[in-house]
């Protein structure tokens, strides 16, 4: 039988997507957009604190939702627009809520049909998850090996619990937004090729580049620990 529910849930998560892209809506979340209109954002920032906070909230958590391109450059705009601290807060609270709504669409969409069909190796990995699977999403979200919209549809074909893969999440993503949201801050700073050389945009640089490397590390720790 049908299910009339999911196929309009689907139709209308693919029209949003479409609209996307047939409207160009990308041209907008560039590096060069977000130098370009910084002060008409500001200025809209300090006209109405909390509508601006809430709509760049939204928008975030529905492009993570979506998978749709662009959350770099938002994270980079929430260091440029709201500084570091809030910017971090904004945008931990907002990629969680949004990975958590595109997890709990695949789950609902996809997990039975295909449970059904794989049935004896989701078995397996269900006993897998049940065992290891915080560790394991904690390690995809600390260190991406995976495009950020396969952990969120893999995870929904699994039995975790959404308050789980929720909490566990935003604690994984949380140093790389920090670091983001800290280059957006300085990069926003340069007016001229001369003050790409500032300490502030390198240290921030230096950060991006051996953040993949320190996120090794630490899993590896945290295993050693796990298994002692």
């Amino acid at each position: 039988m049908i299910d009339k529910k999911k196929i309009w849930l689907v139709a209308v998560v693919l029209v949003l997507i479409l609209c996307f892209f047939l409207f160009d809506l990308g041209r907008f979340f560039s590096l060069e957009q977000l130098k370009e209109l910084r002060g008409t954002l500001q200025e809209q920032y300090a006209a109405d604190v909390i509508l601006f906070i809430l709509v760049f909230f939204l928008i975030y958590a529905a492009m993570a939702a979506l998978s749709l391109p662009g959350a770099t450059i938002m994270t980079l705009a929430a260091g440029a627009i709201f500084g570091l601290v809030l910017g971090t807060i904004i945008v931990s609270f907002a990629s969680s809520i949004g990975a958590l709504l595109a997890m709990l669409f695949s789950r609902y969409i996809f997990r039975t049909g295909v449970q059904k069909k794989f049935s004896k190796q989701f078995e397996k990995l269900h006993a897998q998850v049940e065992k290891e699977g915080a560790f394991y999403l904690f390690t995809l979200r600390l260190i991406p090996l995976f495009p950020f919209f396969v952990i969120n549809l893999l995870m929904g074909l699994t039995r975790m619990k959404a308050w789980t893969f929720y909490w566990v999440s935003q604690i994984g993503m949380f140093l790389g937004t920090i670091v983001y949201v800290n280059a957006g801050a300085q990069l926003i700073k340069i007016s001229s090729l001369s003050e790409i050389l500032s300490p502030g945009l390198l240290f921030s640089f230096v950060l991006i580049g051996i953040f993949p490397l320190f996120a090794k590390r630490l899993v590896g720790f945290l295993r050693k620990r796990q298994h002692n």
